[in-house]
Protein backbone atom coordinates (compact mmCIF):
# COMPACT_ATOMS: atom_id res chain seq x y z
CA UNK A 1 0.00 0.00 0.00
CA UNK A 2 1.33 3.48 -0.96
CA UNK A 3 1.76 6.24 1.55
CA UNK A 4 -1.38 8.61 1.31
CA UNK A 5 0.44 11.01 4.14
CA UNK A 6 1.02 14.42 2.06
CA UNK A 7 4.23 15.40 0.42
CA UNK A 8 6.08 18.60 1.12
CA UNK A 9 8.79 18.05 -1.15
CA UNK A 10 9.91 20.84 -3.69
CA UNK A 11 9.25 19.76 -7.17
CA UNK A 12 11.71 18.14 -8.94
CA UNK A 13 12.19 19.59 -12.49
CA UNK A 14 11.66 17.84 -15.87
CA UNK A 15 15.74 17.44 -15.98
CA UNK A 16 16.06 15.82 -13.12
CA UNK A 17 13.50 13.16 -13.32
CA UNK A 18 14.99 9.60 -13.86
CA UNK A 19 11.89 8.51 -15.65
CA UNK A 20 11.88 11.49 -17.83
CA UNK A 21 11.56 10.77 -21.39
CA UNK A 22 13.43 13.90 -21.92
CA UNK A 23 17.23 13.83 -23.33
CA UNK A 24 20.06 14.40 -20.60
CA UNK A 25 23.20 15.63 -21.52
CA UNK A 26 24.49 11.58 -20.51
CA UNK A 27 22.17 10.27 -22.72
CA UNK A 28 23.76 11.46 -25.93
CA UNK A 29 26.80 9.39 -25.20
CA UNK A 30 25.06 6.17 -24.56
CA UNK A 31 22.62 6.44 -27.29
CA UNK A 32 25.29 7.02 -29.48
CA UNK A 33 26.35 3.40 -28.82
CA UNK A 34 22.86 1.79 -28.85
CA UNK A 35 21.13 3.39 -31.24
CA UNK A 36 19.82 1.36 -33.93
CA UNK A 37 21.67 2.03 -37.46
CA UNK A 38 18.91 0.28 -39.86
CA UNK A 39 15.08 -0.86 -39.46
CA UNK A 40 15.53 -4.30 -39.07
CA UNK A 41 17.24 -3.77 -35.42
CA UNK A 42 14.35 -1.21 -34.96
CA UNK A 43 12.49 -2.73 -32.39
CA UNK A 44 8.88 -1.49 -32.00
CA UNK A 45 6.57 0.86 -33.62
CA UNK A 46 5.24 -2.01 -36.24
CA UNK A 47 2.77 -0.20 -38.06
CA UNK A 48 5.04 3.36 -38.64
CA UNK A 49 8.12 0.50 -39.19
CA UNK A 50 5.75 -0.98 -42.35
CA UNK A 51 4.51 1.84 -44.20
CA UNK A 52 7.68 4.17 -43.97
CA UNK A 53 10.45 0.47 -45.24
CA UNK A 54 7.33 0.71 -47.95
CA UNK A 55 8.07 4.55 -48.99
CA UNK A 56 11.61 4.38 -48.48
CA UNK A 57 11.90 1.26 -51.22
CA UNK A 58 9.47 3.06 -53.26
CA UNK A 59 11.74 5.91 -53.77
CA UNK A 60 14.81 4.40 -54.30
CA UNK A 61 13.12 2.66 -57.11
CA UNK A 62 12.37 5.71 -58.78
CA UNK A 63 15.05 7.17 -57.68
CA UNK A 64 13.75 10.12 -56.04
CA UNK A 65 13.62 12.42 -52.99
CA UNK A 66 11.27 10.52 -50.03
CA UNK A 67 8.28 13.01 -49.43
CA UNK A 68 8.54 14.77 -46.27
CA UNK A 69 8.30 12.91 -43.38
CA UNK A 70 6.60 14.11 -40.18
CA UNK A 71 7.26 12.33 -36.87
CA UNK A 72 5.36 13.10 -33.26
CA UNK A 73 5.00 11.51 -30.11
CA UNK A 74 6.11 11.78 -26.73
CA UNK A 75 9.45 12.42 -26.02
CA UNK A 76 11.87 9.01 -25.95
CA UNK A 77 10.25 7.10 -28.32
CA UNK A 78 12.92 7.34 -31.00
CA UNK A 79 11.96 10.31 -33.61
CA UNK A 80 15.49 11.27 -34.23
CA UNK A 81 16.59 7.80 -34.35
CA UNK A 82 13.77 7.04 -36.92
CA UNK A 83 15.47 10.06 -38.74
CA UNK A 84 18.50 9.02 -38.54
CA UNK A 85 17.62 5.05 -39.70
CA UNK A 86 15.59 6.35 -43.19
CA UNK A 87 18.83 8.42 -43.89
CA UNK A 88 21.20 4.81 -43.65
CA UNK A 89 18.56 3.04 -45.21
CA UNK A 90 18.11 6.08 -48.18
CA UNK A 91 22.22 5.62 -48.40
CA UNK A 92 22.17 9.71 -47.72
CA UNK A 93 23.52 12.11 -45.73
CA UNK A 94 22.03 13.77 -43.13
CA UNK A 95 22.16 17.64 -41.80
CA UNK A 96 20.49 18.03 -38.40
CA UNK A 97 19.18 20.94 -36.32
CA UNK A 98 15.89 22.52 -34.66
CA UNK A 99 13.46 24.63 -34.64
CA UNK A 100 14.35 27.11 -31.73
CA UNK A 101 18.08 27.50 -33.56
CA UNK A 102 16.88 28.73 -36.92
CA UNK A 103 16.64 32.50 -35.68
CA UNK A 104 16.88 34.18 -38.74
CA UNK A 105 16.15 33.60 -42.52
CA UNK A 106 19.66 33.65 -43.56
CA UNK A 107 20.34 30.89 -41.47
CA UNK A 108 17.49 28.24 -42.90
CA UNK A 109 18.49 29.67 -46.50
CA UNK A 110 21.90 28.22 -45.65
CA UNK A 111 21.31 25.05 -45.10
CA UNK A 112 18.45 24.92 -47.47
CA UNK A 113 20.90 25.87 -50.63
CA UNK A 114 23.79 23.35 -49.08
CA UNK A 115 21.55 20.13 -49.71
CA UNK A 116 22.94 17.56 -51.75
CA UNK A 117 19.98 15.57 -54.07
CA UNK A 118 18.15 13.31 -52.08
CA UNK A 119 19.84 14.81 -48.53
CA UNK A 120 17.69 14.84 -45.66
CA UNK A 121 17.70 17.53 -43.10
CA UNK A 122 16.31 16.45 -39.96
CA UNK A 123 14.63 19.18 -37.47
CA UNK A 124 13.37 18.49 -33.82
CA UNK A 125 10.92 20.27 -32.16
CA UNK A 126 9.84 21.42 -35.40
CA UNK A 127 6.53 23.40 -34.15
CA UNK A 128 9.13 26.22 -32.84
CA UNK A 129 9.89 27.70 -35.91
CA UNK A 130 9.72 30.91 -36.11
CA UNK A 131 6.38 32.47 -38.26
CA UNK A 132 9.34 34.28 -40.48
CA UNK A 133 11.13 30.68 -41.21
CA UNK A 134 8.41 28.71 -42.18
CA UNK A 135 7.39 31.44 -44.23
CA UNK A 136 11.15 30.09 -45.88
CA UNK A 137 9.99 26.76 -45.88
CA UNK A 138 7.02 26.80 -47.57
CA UNK A 139 7.95 26.91 -50.89
CA UNK A 140 11.13 24.99 -50.05
CA UNK A 141 9.04 21.83 -49.17
CA UNK A 142 6.59 22.32 -52.19
CA UNK A 143 8.39 23.54 -54.86
CA UNK A 144 11.91 23.25 -54.10
CA UNK A 145 12.82 26.59 -54.57
CA UNK A 146 13.70 29.63 -52.15
CA UNK A 147 12.73 32.98 -52.93
CA UNK A 148 16.05 35.50 -52.54
CA UNK A 149 15.41 38.92 -52.32
CA UNK A 150 17.84 41.22 -54.25
CA UNK A 151 18.92 44.61 -53.56
CA UNK A 152 17.15 47.08 -50.75
CA UNK A 153 14.25 50.01 -51.04
CA UNK A 154 12.19 50.43 -54.24
CA UNK A 155 14.84 48.37 -56.30
CA UNK A 156 14.99 45.50 -54.53
CA UNK A 157 13.45 42.21 -56.95
CA UNK A 158 12.72 38.85 -55.60
CA UNK A 159 15.15 36.04 -57.73
CA UNK A 160 13.89 32.38 -57.31
CA UNK A 161 16.28 29.93 -56.29
CA UNK A 162 16.10 26.35 -57.20
CA UNK A 163 17.35 23.82 -54.59
CA UNK A 164 18.05 20.53 -55.30
CA UNK A 165 15.53 18.18 -54.26
CA UNK A 166 15.41 17.04 -50.75
CA UNK A 167 13.45 15.27 -47.44
CA UNK A 168 12.69 16.97 -44.92
CA UNK A 169 12.04 14.65 -41.77
CA UNK A 170 10.20 17.03 -38.89
CA UNK A 171 9.99 15.89 -35.15
CA UNK A 172 7.72 17.23 -32.19
CA UNK A 173 6.07 16.69 -29.62
CA UNK A 174 3.64 18.68 -29.93
CA UNK A 175 1.77 18.22 -33.19
CA UNK A 176 -0.82 20.78 -32.38
CA UNK A 177 1.49 23.31 -32.25
CA UNK A 178 2.23 22.86 -35.97
CA UNK A 179 0.40 25.11 -38.21
CA UNK A 180 -1.51 23.84 -40.77
CA UNK A 181 0.22 24.86 -43.76
CA UNK A 182 3.37 23.49 -42.34
CA UNK A 183 1.26 20.23 -41.48
CA UNK A 184 0.08 20.19 -45.03
CA UNK A 185 3.35 19.54 -46.96
CA UNK A 186 4.68 17.00 -45.29
CA UNK A 187 3.36 13.70 -47.25
CA UNK A 188 4.30 11.07 -45.11
CA UNK A 189 2.47 11.90 -40.98
CA UNK A 190 3.32 8.54 -38.12
CA UNK A 191 2.67 9.62 -34.58
CA UNK A 192 5.17 7.56 -32.39
CA UNK A 193 3.48 5.56 -29.54
CA UNK A 194 4.37 3.86 -26.45
CA UNK A 195 6.35 0.82 -26.43
CA UNK A 196 4.50 -2.91 -25.16
CA UNK A 197 6.75 -4.27 -22.58
CA UNK A 198 7.13 -6.61 -24.55
CA UNK A 199 9.27 -4.97 -27.04
CA UNK A 200 11.42 -3.28 -24.41
CA UNK A 201 12.66 -6.31 -23.07
CA UNK A 202 13.93 -7.14 -26.45
CA UNK A 203 15.56 -3.59 -26.27
CA UNK A 204 16.81 -3.59 -22.50
CA UNK A 205 18.10 -6.63 -23.55
CA UNK A 206 20.13 -5.35 -26.53
CA UNK A 207 21.52 -2.41 -24.80
CA UNK A 208 22.74 -4.78 -21.45
CA UNK A 209 24.45 -6.63 -24.53
CA UNK A 210 26.22 -3.73 -26.23
CA UNK A 211 27.25 -1.93 -22.80
CA UNK A 212 28.32 -4.78 -21.16
CA UNK A 213 26.18 -5.33 -18.66
CA UNK A 214 25.13 -8.90 -16.93
CA UNK A 215 21.47 -8.60 -16.42
CA UNK A 216 18.55 -12.14 -16.45
CA UNK A 217 15.22 -12.25 -18.19
CA UNK A 218 13.42 -11.49 -15.08
CA UNK A 219 15.57 -8.41 -14.60
CA UNK A 220 15.26 -7.08 -17.76
CA UNK A 221 11.28 -7.55 -17.74
CA UNK A 222 11.04 -5.49 -13.98
CA UNK A 223 12.76 -2.65 -16.61
CA UNK A 224 10.45 -3.01 -18.85
CA UNK A 225 7.62 -2.62 -17.10
CA UNK A 226 8.48 0.77 -14.82
CA UNK A 227 10.22 2.65 -18.08
CA UNK A 228 6.31 4.47 -18.72
CA UNK A 229 7.20 2.68 -22.21
CA UNK A 230 9.75 4.64 -22.85
CA UNK A 231 12.87 3.07 -24.62
CA UNK A 232 15.40 6.05 -23.52
CA UNK A 233 13.87 5.53 -19.75
CA UNK A 234 14.47 2.21 -19.72
CA UNK A 235 17.92 2.66 -20.75
CA UNK A 236 18.40 5.08 -18.28
CA UNK A 237 17.14 2.74 -15.60
CA UNK A 238 19.39 0.44 -16.94
CA UNK A 239 22.32 2.43 -16.60
CA UNK A 240 21.10 3.53 -13.11
CA UNK A 241 20.44 -0.76 -12.13
CA UNK A 242 23.90 -1.88 -13.56
CA UNK A 243 25.53 1.00 -11.00
CA UNK A 244 23.70 -0.30 -7.81
CA UNK A 245 24.58 -3.76 -9.39
CA UNK A 246 28.05 -3.46 -9.25
CA UNK A 247 27.76 -1.46 -5.56
CA UNK A 248 25.66 -4.09 -3.93
CA UNK A 249 25.30 -7.00 -6.15
CA UNK A 250 28.47 -8.08 -7.63
CA UNK A 251 27.41 -6.33 -11.28
CA UNK A 252 24.82 -8.56 -12.12
CA UNK A 253 20.76 -7.90 -12.37
CA UNK A 254 18.26 -9.63 -11.49
CA UNK A 255 14.58 -9.58 -10.40
CA UNK A 256 15.79 -8.10 -6.75
CA UNK A 257 18.42 -5.97 -7.71
CA UNK A 258 16.11 -4.32 -10.45
CA UNK A 259 13.67 -4.26 -8.02
CA UNK A 260 16.01 -2.68 -4.83
CA UNK A 261 17.41 -0.23 -7.50
CA UNK A 262 14.33 1.25 -8.46
CA UNK A 263 13.32 1.30 -5.50
CA UNK A 264 15.82 3.82 -4.24
CA UNK A 265 15.36 5.69 -7.50
CA UNK A 266 11.53 6.69 -6.41
CA UNK A 267 10.24 4.65 -9.21
CA UNK A 268 7.17 2.45 -8.06
CA UNK A 269 5.69 -0.61 -10.01
CA UNK A 270 3.73 1.38 -12.96
CA UNK A 271 6.37 3.67 -13.47
CA UNK A 272 5.39 6.79 -11.19
CA UNK A 273 8.06 8.79 -9.16
CA UNK A 274 7.62 11.72 -6.82
CA UNK A 275 6.70 14.52 -9.14
CA UNK A 276 3.42 11.79 -10.77
CA UNK A 277 3.02 11.21 -6.29
CA UNK A 278 3.06 14.61 -6.02
CA UNK A 279 0.55 15.97 -8.47
CA UNK A 280 -1.86 12.89 -7.83
CA UNK A 281 -1.80 13.48 -4.11
CA UNK A 282 -2.79 17.31 -4.37
CA UNK A 283 -5.66 16.46 -6.16
CA UNK A 284 -6.67 13.94 -4.14
CA UNK A 285 -6.16 15.33 -0.55
CA UNK A 286 -6.37 19.10 -1.33
CA UNK A 287 -9.26 19.23 -3.90
CA UNK A 288 -10.88 16.62 -2.30
CA UNK A 289 -10.26 14.21 -5.70
CA UNK A 290 -11.37 17.39 -7.94
CA UNK A 291 -12.13 18.54 -10.19
CA UNK A 292 -9.15 21.51 -10.06
CA UNK A 293 -8.09 23.77 -12.97
CA UNK A 294 -5.44 23.61 -14.58
CA UNK A 295 -4.18 26.76 -13.30
CA UNK A 296 -4.87 25.79 -9.97
CA UNK A 297 -3.20 23.08 -9.88
CA UNK A 298 0.49 24.96 -11.46
CA UNK A 299 0.13 27.37 -8.58
CA UNK A 300 -0.45 24.36 -5.75
CA UNK A 301 2.37 22.64 -7.47
CA UNK A 302 4.62 25.49 -8.04
CA UNK A 303 4.89 24.34 -11.82
CA UNK A 304 4.08 25.53 -15.40
CA UNK A 305 0.65 24.46 -16.67
CA UNK A 306 2.80 23.43 -20.13
CA UNK A 307 4.36 21.29 -18.39
CA UNK A 308 1.81 19.87 -16.45
CA UNK A 309 0.22 19.64 -19.50
CA UNK A 310 2.18 18.44 -22.02
CA UNK A 311 5.29 16.01 -19.50
CA UNK A 312 3.15 14.90 -16.22
CA UNK A 313 0.08 14.33 -17.52
CA UNK A 314 -0.18 11.92 -20.28
CA UNK A 315 1.29 9.26 -18.77
CA UNK A 316 -1.25 9.53 -15.38
CA UNK A 317 -4.10 9.48 -17.97
CA UNK A 318 -2.98 6.72 -20.42
CA UNK A 319 -2.70 4.71 -16.61
CA UNK A 320 -6.56 5.84 -16.03
CA UNK A 321 -5.56 8.02 -12.96
CA UNK A 322 -6.11 10.95 -14.09
CA UNK A 323 -9.31 12.59 -16.19
CA UNK A 324 -9.42 15.58 -18.35
CA UNK A 325 -12.85 17.44 -17.43
CA UNK A 326 -14.24 20.61 -18.82
CA UNK A 327 -14.30 21.60 -14.97
CA UNK A 328 -10.70 20.37 -14.44
CA UNK A 329 -8.57 17.41 -13.36
CA UNK A 330 -10.49 14.71 -11.96
CA UNK A 331 -8.67 11.65 -10.11
CA UNK A 332 -9.88 8.09 -11.08
CA UNK A 333 -10.98 5.33 -8.50
CA UNK A 334 -8.04 3.89 -9.85
CA UNK A 335 -6.10 6.50 -8.32
CA UNK A 336 -7.71 5.95 -5.00
CA UNK A 337 -7.08 2.25 -5.07
CA UNK A 338 -3.20 3.00 -6.33
CA UNK A 339 -2.69 5.22 -3.34
CA UNK A 340 -4.54 2.86 -0.78
CA UNK A 341 -6.98 6.14 -0.30
CA UNK A 342 -10.73 5.05 0.12
CA UNK A 343 -12.91 7.00 -2.60
CA UNK A 344 -15.33 9.73 -2.05
CA UNK A 345 -18.78 7.77 -2.54
CA UNK A 346 -19.17 9.75 -5.85
CA UNK A 347 -15.71 8.43 -7.04
CA UNK A 348 -16.63 4.60 -6.22
CA UNK A 349 -17.90 2.76 -8.92
CA UNK A 350 -21.52 1.57 -8.73
CA UNK A 351 -20.67 -2.38 -8.62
Amino acid sequence: MADASPRRMPPLRESQRVVSGQAFDEDARIEASVRPKHLAEYIGQQRVKENIDIAIQAARTRGEALDHVLLYGPPGLGKTTLAQIIANELAVPIKTSSGPLLERKGDVTAILTSLETREVLFLDEIHRLLPAIEEVMYPAMEDFRIDLIIGQGPGARIHPFKLNHFTLIGATTRAGLITAPLRSRFGIVHRLDFYTPEDLVIIVQRSAKILGIAIDDDGAREISRRCRGTPRVANRLLRRARDFAEVRAQGHITLAVARDALQMLGVDEHGLDEVDRNLMLTIIEKYSGGPVGLNTLAASLSEEEDAIESMYEPYLMQLGLIDRTPRGRVATALAYKHFGIEAPRRQQPLF
